[in-house]
């Protein structure tokens, strides 16, 4: 079937991006650098960001990916969150890893990835995602840290990152049971803060939504040019910022997008109590028997 194909093949690309990326990270590298590489490598594979490379340090959990001229660099002691997605005649992958450039957080990755094969072994049809989350939750509490609770992972399918379906990183009610055929993306987040996330003010990472009333010439010219290249997947400002060269006027049609609901904002995430934060994260397509990781 066409479609599984694309899926395996957005998953493949991903999967070598993902392991050609990680000669990227080390101390006083670019963060701009690092992701507009990734994109890059994306692109050279035939294949499209299915949204920006998040590169989220330390306590920022998730939505950070660089501003437009960001100047910042890892520094030695970061813990460093690399999430990454393809996207392949509509079907779509995302996947993601944590590396430690402090030499003290392994334990934090170790407890992400045994989280994320637990609960990989545990997907098949009929199981709960709410059950998922309780293996996961399981998981990560064997290593003394903690799931962040309001951070899930997502059902995907054609052309949607969030198909509708969430993942929860911990045990709940959620009825919702696997069928053949779902395809998932499996992201457990692991701290030693408090295990919840809160938005910060900082927003570089939007989508289209629905269309709204636009008063702006420029605002009309930004929405036209997202919806020819990135329908409703999301986007950074960096991109439009390159597009459109003004920052005043680019800054001044998102907000404009956004409060006629034109846009929906993704705002940096950060541990509440910012604790240190690991992610790992597959996609998978569920299978008669368990399922398939995609992005292995």
């Amino acid at each position: 079937m066409k479609e599984i194909d694309d899926f395996r093949e957005a998953g493949k690309i991903a999967a070598k991006v993902r392991e050609a990326s990680k000669k990227l990270i080390m101390v006083d590298a670019s963060l701009l650098d690092i992701a507009e590489t990734i994109e890059q490598m994306i692109e050279e594979e035939g294949a499209k960001p299915a949204f920006p490379v998040n590169i989220s340090i330390n306590e920022i959990a998730a939505h950070y990916t660089p501003e437009y001229n960001c100047e910042k660099t890892l520094q030695e002691g970061d813990l460093v969150k690399i999430d990454l997605g393809v996207a392949l005649n509509g079907a779509l992958s995302d996947t993601a890893y944590t590396l430690d450039l402090s030499g003290s957080a392994e334990h934090f990755i170790k407890a992400a990835e045994d989280a994320l094969n637990s609960a990989i072994s545990s997907i098949k049809p009929g199981v709960s995602v709410g059950e998922v989350g309780g293996v996961i939750e399981d998981s990560i509490r064997k290593h003394n840290l903690k799931p962040i609770a309001n951070l899930t992972g997502h059902q995907i399918s054609s052309n949607s990152l969030h198909a509708g379906v969430e993942l929860p990183n911990i045990k709940t009610n959620n009825p919702y049971r696997f069928k053949e055929g779902d395809v998932f993306a499996v992201e457990p987040f692991v701290t030693d803060g408090a295990g919840y996330v809160e938005d910060l003010e900082q927003v570089e990472i939007f989508a289209l939504y629905a269309p709204g009333k636009i008063r702006l010439r420029q605002s009309r010219k930004i929405v036209e040019h997202v919806w020819s290249k990135y329908g409703f997947l999301p986007f950074a400002e960096r991109w439009i910022r390159k597009e459109f060269k003004s920052k005043l006027l680019v800054s001044a049609a998102l907000q404009e997008l956004l409060e006629t609901h034109t846009l929906r904002a993704y705002p940096v995430l950060r541990e509440v109590e910012k604790g240190r934060v690991a992610q790992m994260e597959h996609t998978v397509l569920v299978t008669e028997n368990g399922c398939e990781v995609l992005t292995k």
